[in-house]
């Protein structure tokens, strides 16, 4: 995408009600107001509220709040210009339970209340197979930590993801640390069973992993 695209896109981010990009200061030093308050000043209702991290273009944000319009959905990624198309579409469709944040996820604590968030989904990490990135790795024990605090306390994760390192690494995380794995299926399209929306939403990526036979994976745990 070319730098003219990408500013334009940023500008459009701006005008959109759908799209909060708050400054790290403003989490960090406590002075989000929208922390513990996304439900009654966003989507004025008490609805349950489910984030979507490294959201890229929204496919599964979107997909999801038309899905369930008795959720709140929120998806998350530090690249504005690629949710841009996300929350574009959720206005132009006029999907009100559909919001975007642009932040770091390593900052969710911070702009998430202690027991505000009823479900997580993880789409397509990169699964950051070498050593020295694994403190980046979306499902290790200290991201496993910070979506804790922010979860309630029967709220569900899901990963869904095409790499079989990261599915096997989660899978092996779950059962050291005593979390309880509900369902898992290492390759959902091939093996049935999984959830509908996990194989009747698809991202843009999803798609090119298909054309190549990748095997798609998903688990659904809760942290204890």
């Amino acid at each position: 995408m070319g730098s003219k695209n990408k500013l334009k896109r940023f500008k459009e981010n701006e005008t959109f009600d759908n799209v909060f990009q708050p400054k790290r200061e403003e989490l960090t030093d406590g002075c989000f107001a929208l922390k513990g308050n996304w439900r009654k000043e966003v989507f004025k209702n008490e609805n349950p509220l489910v984030l979507e991290l490294g959201c890229g273009k929204g496919e599964y944000t979107v997909g999801l709040a038309k899905r369930y319009p008795n959720k709140n959905f929120i998806g998350i990624d530090i690249k504005g210009a690629r949710f841009w198309r996300g929350a574009k579409t959720a206005i132009e469709d006029n999907i009100p339970n559909a919001a975007f944040i642009r932040t770091q996820i390593e900052l969710i604590e911070f702009a998430f209340q202690e027991n505000e968030v009823d479900e997580i989904w993880i789409t397509f990490p990169d699964p950051q197979i070498k050593y020295k990135r694994t403190k980046h790795r979306l499902t290790n024990l200290q991201f496993l930590e910070r979506y804790n605090k922010v979860l309630k306390p029967d709220g569900l994760m899901h990963l869904k993801t095409d790499s079989e390192f990261m599915h096997g690494y989660t899978l092996g995380l779950l059962h050291g640390l005593g979390h309880e794995v509900l369902y898992a299926n290492h390759n959902v399209y091939k093996l049935g069973g999984s959830p509908e929306e996990v194989t009747e939403i698809q991202t843009f990526y999803e798609n090119q992993y298909l054309e190549k036979d990748k095997a798609i994976t998903y688990i659904r745990f809760k942290i204890n």
